[in-house]
């Protein structure tokens, strides 16, 4: 039977007390909240708005909102009627144009620090930067002249996530992205600054492809402070979905780590979501590239998924946002059916 997350005011006055529910045993288990291209969404609250980041699609860094995890809306432009509000409009100097992929937003201080995959047009590897505006809409500003990280000899650097642990250190993780060289691809630890500006240290690879399901491709990391301890989710498998495929490969996976540092052991249940299509439970295609946002005691995950016919066919080369919640059973993390209107 359906139920509903009631978000009061007595859980936090940013969320004004919106039904969301999950769903029931006839409807599909996952559907998108917002059907327009957003890949590689990250998501976060910020002064009673959810409002969450995508790779570039048009402009450098779309945005969308909402107030309830379910209605979600474009960032438009207040100075150009029609236009969606770029939130990275100008570009640091050592970027190429067009390849601003997976950003992630973290409030350090008066700051909001976006750090973002782009093109570097001297090495021509993707590379992590970091940008700074005054308020989440931006406008994010990189003044550097080079990126954050780059592991030239690796690949390049993608996937951008940031970490404060409970004591106030805050950490990066990012994945070399070694499958474009023909080398193994793992994801990496690494402690940043207080200011969030810099890293420190010698980065640590705590993830690496060896499963199966990944097919030599790990990505997306994603750390959290899970009531059992600390948590890794990444994505692996090709993320794409081509022609002659009937899903997606891609899915996503979790490691239990003994520190924000390591080491981490992959989760012998992974994939813990991955593509299906079922009678019941409905069809999804290539769910991945996660973010996990808290909401007062409560734990969220988003995703990307491609846009997929009744039948489970691809409908257009587009990925959509899901918003679903994040709980743990006996120490592991169990996906609820995604929101959507009751």
């Amino acid at each position: 039977m359906p139920y509903s997350f009631l978000f009061r005011a007595a859980l936090l006055a940013a969320v004004a007390s919106p039904a969301l529910s999950q769903a029931g045993s006839s409807e599909p288990s996952f559907v998108p909240v917002f059907q327009a291209n957003f890949p590689d969404p990250f998501v976060m609250l910020d002064n009673g708005e959810f409002i969450a980041f995508a790779t570039n699609d048009g402009i450098n860094l779309p945005m969308a909102t909402s107030k309830d995890l379910v209605h979600w809306s474009a960032v438009m432009d207040p100075a150009k009627p029609g236009k969606r509000l770029d939130g990275m409009p100008v570009l640091a100097s050592w970027v190429k144009e067009g390849a601003n992929w997976a950003p992630e937003v973290a409030h350090v201080g008066s700051k909001y620090l976006l750090y973002y995959t782009a093109n570097n047009r001297k090495l021509d590897r993707q590379c992590i930067g970091v940008a700074v505006a005054d308020a989440v809409r931006g406008p994010y500003r990189d003044t550097s002249a080079g990126p954050l990280v780059c592991q030239v000899e690796l690949g390049g650097s993608i996937d951008a996530n940031a970490f404060r642990d409970s004591d106030g250190q805050r950490y990066l993780y990012y994945k070399n992205d070694g499958n474009r060289v023909a080398k193994v691809s793992s994801i990496w630890a690494q402690r940043l600054s207080a200011d969030g500006m810099s890293v420190s240290g010698e980065p640590v690879a705590i993830e690496r492809d060896s499963k199966e399901w990944e097919q030599r491709l790990v990505e997306a990391p994603t750390m959290v402070h899970a009531p059992s301890g600390y948590q890794l989710f990444y994505s692996g498998g090709y993320y794409g979905w081509n022609d002659d495929q009937r899903i997606s490969p891609y899915a996503m996976g979790y490691s239990t780590c003994s520190s924000p540092m390591g080491p981490c052991k992959p989760s012998p249940d992974n994939p813990i979501l991955h593509s299906f299509n079922d009678k019941q439970a409905g069809c999804i295609s290539g769910p991945g590239h996660q973010s996990i946002f808290n909401v007062g005691q409560r734990s969220f995950i988003a995703f990307h998924a491609w846009a997929a016919t009744k039948g489970c066919r691809k409908a257009d080369d587009k990925r959509y946002l899901y918003v679903a919640p994040l709980s743990w059973k006996d120490g592991k993390p169990v996906i609820g059916p995604s929101m959507r209107e009751r």
